[in-house]
């Protein structure tokens, strides 16, 4: 009997780490919010600053282009990036659901609307706004699982599946320890082709009373090529206006050399003459 009551004690002690650590669906969510300051704290803020850089990798070299992102509640995103002078744009707008670019690297200065791939994707970003992914997911039509536990160099991870109502899948690594978000993997079809890509997340900082990540490291996998956002600085509830993030019109087109040209003056027609009369005088 004794013997018995000792093997039930033993498998208790050994069960009980494992009974703390599994935790469910709904209280991994509640700690990664908490974890980056709570949902009221990040209800209060109404627009959003990020200033920094991105570092763009290569076997061939590198360079880097300054950038500013914007984010204006409900659902407006903007990014603007510096390389060889020219600035590029890439921006949502929340009320006409609208993707644009200006790119004007190839020498085009007008606003594009974004092809429907990645316009989906500036719609998933905007949607989730500061908030992220996991807040009001139900909402949107997205799904998210719990796949259990994993290791990232070493810690203990939990791993969250999020399926995107697009069919867009992203699985998230959040720390056991912190509960933040220390890795990002995604799978889209881009142009009929499923891409798969990865995000290392980190150099998390408080701002505000707001835990932010100050860098992500991007880039598909099994490609050489890195895309590392850092960030140098986060303004929050900054004055932004909606028709910051609206499509520009296009330009007024130049004129051609022909229509700048000035009508030519003309020496304007004289009437002509009134035939003489031709009647013959009386005789005497």
């Amino acid at each position: 009997m004794q013997r018995k009551l000792s093997l039930v004690v033993l498998a208790l002690l050994v069960s009980l780490p494992m009974l703390a650590q599994d935790m469910t669906l709904e209280q991994v969510i509640a700690k990664n919010i908490e974890a980056h300051g709570g949902l009221a704290k990040m209800k209060t803020i109404n627009s959003a600053k990020a200033t920094g850089k991105m570092v763009m990798s290569s076997p061939q070299g590198s360079m880097e282009a300054p950038i500013v992102m914007y984010m204006r509640r409900p659902g407006d995103i903007k990014m603007e990036f510096t390389l060889q002078g020219l600035t590029g744009t890439q921006a949502y707008d929340g009320q006409s659901s609208t993707a644009w670019a200006i790119m004007p690297f190839g020498g085009k200065k007008d606003a594009e609307q974004m092809p429907p791939d990645e316009a989906r994707e500036m719609s998933q970003q905007a949607a989730d706004g500061l908030e992220g992914p996991f807040v009001g997911y139900a909402a949107r039509g997205d799904k998210v699982e719990l796949l259990g536990k994993d290791k990232v160099e070493g810690s203990d991870v939990y791993k969250l599946k999020l399926t995107r109502k697009s069919g867009d899948v992203e699985t998230f690594f959040i720390d056991a320890d912190s509960f933040l978000e220390v890795r990002q993997e995604t799978k889209r079809t881009v142009r009929g082709s499923e891409v798969e890509s990865e995000t290392v997340i980190g150099d998390y900082k408080e701002v505000n009373g707001l835990v932010m990540p100050f860098s992500m490291d991007s880039g598909r996998k099994g490609s050489p090529g890195r895309q590392k956002m850092i960030i140098e600085k986060y303004e929050f509830n900054v004055p932004l206006e909606h028709a910051q993030f609206v499509m520009p019109p296009p330009a007024p087109k130049a004129a051609t050399p022909e229509e700048k040209k000035e009508p030519s003056q003309t020496t304007p027609a004289k009437p002509e003459d009134k035939p003489k009369s031709t009647t013959d005088k009386p005789k005497n």
